[in-house]
């Protein structure tokens, strides 16, 4: 499959390198680059609750173009659908967190929760307050014992962040973007699989249907079902969500 990309092995640093260059000086990038990706809002002053997230990297514009007033302090970026290692969100934490303390936000995968549970632990010891909400808000798969992290973090990121930006202390942040995780619910729906740079495609969703529940790394969904439009299918994932809501 032909792709816009200049090869696999910089495609991760070509974006940030990209976005950096279009943010008019909003953003930067921490020491250590590219071993270490770290986009982090060039105008911290460190003085408010800091928000960091991220994750493995291939959902652009997730998860550095969401670092910005208002919204993540600082994004820590893995390769492509792989989470960041612990020294890298651990860099991340140090470089934005103050007295204030720092939120971590992280998507519930397993690479995900291991490393920036581990980086929180670390940042604790050298004396940072630093807490860490984990969002679930996949229901595709009721039987998940630990539900995916979907659609639903923008609105954990946007509440968040927009409560850091006032000034609110750690404890009122964390407990508004727990309230979030517990109010939203997502599913996804596809036509088609992703493909990995480099890698050969998998046809794995005939002409005509969608995947209900697609996951974001191109897991298997809950079923396969007939496409005949942009309305149907969004009929189709209302009636699926509204039983959550219930």
């Amino acid at each position: 499959m032909s792709q816009f990309i200049n090869a696999k092995e910089t495609i991760v640093t070509d974006a940030i390198d990209g976005l950096l260059a279009t943010s008019g000086g909003a953003l930067t990038r921490l020491d250590g680059y590219p071993h270490i990706k770290v986009v982090v809002r060039a105008d911290w002053d460190r003085s408010r609750v800091a928000l960091v997230s991220g994750g493995g990297s291939g959902h652009e514009p997730s998860h550095a173009a969401l670092v910005g007033a208002g919204l993540l302090t600082a994004a820590v970026c893995g390769e492509v659908f792989a989470s960041p290692s612990v020294d890298a969100v651990l860099a991340g934490i140090l470089a934005v967190t103050g007295p204030a303390g720092c939120l971590l936000i992280v998507k519930n995968y397993t690479g995900d929760r291991l490393n920036f549970g581990l980086a929180a632990e670390r940042a604790r010891s050298m004396g940072l307050t630093v807490s860490m909400v984990v969002v679930d808000d996949d229901i595709a798969l009721p039987e998940l014992p630990q539900p995916r992290g979907l659609a639903g973090t923008l609105f954990v990121h946007k509440i968040a962040g927009a409560l850091a930006e006032q000034g609110r202390d750690l404890a009122t942040v964390t407990t508004a973007a727990a309230r979030v995780i517990k109010g939203v619910a997502s599913i996804g729906m596809s036509l088609d699989t992703c493909t990995l740079p480099g890698a050969p495609k998998e046809p794995r969703i005939a002409a005509g249907k969608a995947e209900l529940g697609l996951g974001i790394h191109g897991e298997p969904g809950a079923s396969q079902v007939v496409f005949t439009g942009a309305e149907q299918a969004a009929q189709m994932i209302t009636e699926r969500l509204a039983p959550s809501h219930g």
